[in-house]
């Protein structure tokens, strides 16, 4: 068995036991459906000392992976549940010149659960994350999983994480039982995050079995970039991002389609709206602007480059989604070199390193940057 890193406390010890029900298993076949690594990739070496910083990475700690399995999560979004540890986070940054890692709980955080259940299995993922930090603060960084939906424990939560934990930021759904960021219900935390100028990343949520399509595809290959981006338009037109500009938001696989239909997205400015919308008048290229885009699954020269049409480079940072996308990352050296096609050596500098650590400054401060 895999050494697990710094043991944090016992999440078994304080939760109610999980109740199993059937795994799913057909989905592990969806893992053939990933791009084969190219030669020219594998045979890639690595140039020097790391020093990308990962901003779209994740870890399931034990009591997670185990909670997740226990209730049927095989896969997620369609992918099988990966195994995870810090030695094979290690290990794959090393072969790809990742210097540190921001660890975050991918879909579908805690929210498979409810209740107590759910509050100590977010502080069990926080607390596992800030055991890491504290064993190698310049290797890995970590966003706090709150028990969302539940908004009254996911502030208690978000205080304990960032006040005591000193975690980086935060991690959120784009949404929960079909209920989006920038929902009103969601209020008092957004307040709460504002508070804190809070970095908060954005990943897709799975779509519920009720509202999916009739499609034989997994989710992470489409699904989750439109969810992303039904999240960003209602943070935008909602006003959420107008009242709150001091929230730093970061969308997962360079914005979902957000660049591709920017301009599309603003067209009903102006437009007679219903309520809470025709109180707000969004600006929506400036909220679209202010988005924090990561390159993960998507360093291609068609993302990119749309990505660059609404922002400005200081406004991409690099992310893997290691180990979800362990399949297509199989050799070392660089881990995207389409990037190359869109961005020159110091500009990918930049894009890899500069603009996550001027986001994260107790990462910076422990790599002297």
């Amino acid at each position: 068995m895999a050494d697990t890193g710094p043991t944090p406390p016992s999440l078994a010890a304080s939760r109610a036991p999980v109740t199993r029900r059937t795994l799913l298993g057909a989905a592990i076949a969806t893992s053939a459906t990933l791009a084969p690594l190219t030669a020219a990739h594998a045979a890639a070496s690595s140039n020097g000392a790391p020093y990308r910083i990962d901003m779209h990475a994740h870890f399931l700690p034990p009591d997670y992976r185990n909670a997740l399995l226990a209730h049927g999560y095989v896969t997620i979004g369609g992918y099988p549940t990966p195994q995870w540890s810090p030695e094979r986070a290690q290990e794959f940054m090393g072969r790809y010149g990742i210097q540190a890692q921001v660890l975050s709980i991918s879909d579908p955080g805690v929210s498979f659960l409810s209740g107590d259940q759910a509050r100590q299995l977010a502080q069990y993922c926080n607390e596992y994350a800030a055991s890491l930090i504290a064993d190698k603060p310049t290797t890995f960084g970590g966003l706090a999983v709150l028990p969302m939906p539940d908004v009254t424990a996911s502030i208690a939560e978000l205080k304990y994480a960032l006040d005591h934990l000193k975690l980086d930021g935060v991690v959120l759904l784009s949404s929960y039982n079909g209920v989006y960021l920038g929902d009103l219900r969601f209020e008092p935390l957004m307040a709460e995050l504002a508070r804190r100028n809070a970095y908060v990343f954005v990943h897709p949520a799975a779509v519920p079995a009720s509202n999916k399509p009739e499609l034989p595809l997994p989710d992470f290959l489409y699904e989750f970039t439109f969810d992303t981006t039904r999240a960003a338009t209602n943070l935008m037109y909602t006003g959420t991002i107008k009242r709150y500009p001091t929230i730093r938001f970061q969308l997962a696989h360079a914005g979902g389609t957000v660049p591709f239909l920017a301009k599309r997205l603003a067209l009903i400015n102006g437009f007679s709206l219903p309520d809470p919308v025709n109180k707000v008048l969004p600006d929506i290229p400036a909220h679209i602007r202010g988005f924090y885009y990561d390159t993960a699954l998507s360093p291609a020269a068609s993302a990119m480059k749309s990505v660059l049409e609404v922002t400005g480079r200081d406004h991409v940072v690099f992310g893997s989604d290691w180990p979800f996308s362990e399949l297509t990352l199989q050799g070392k050296g660089d881990p995207q070199p389409q990037l190359s096609d869109t961005f020159t050596s110091a500009q990918r500098r930049q894009v890899e390193r500069s603009n996550a650590l001027r986001q994260l400054p107790r990462l910076a401060k422990a790599l002297h940057d």
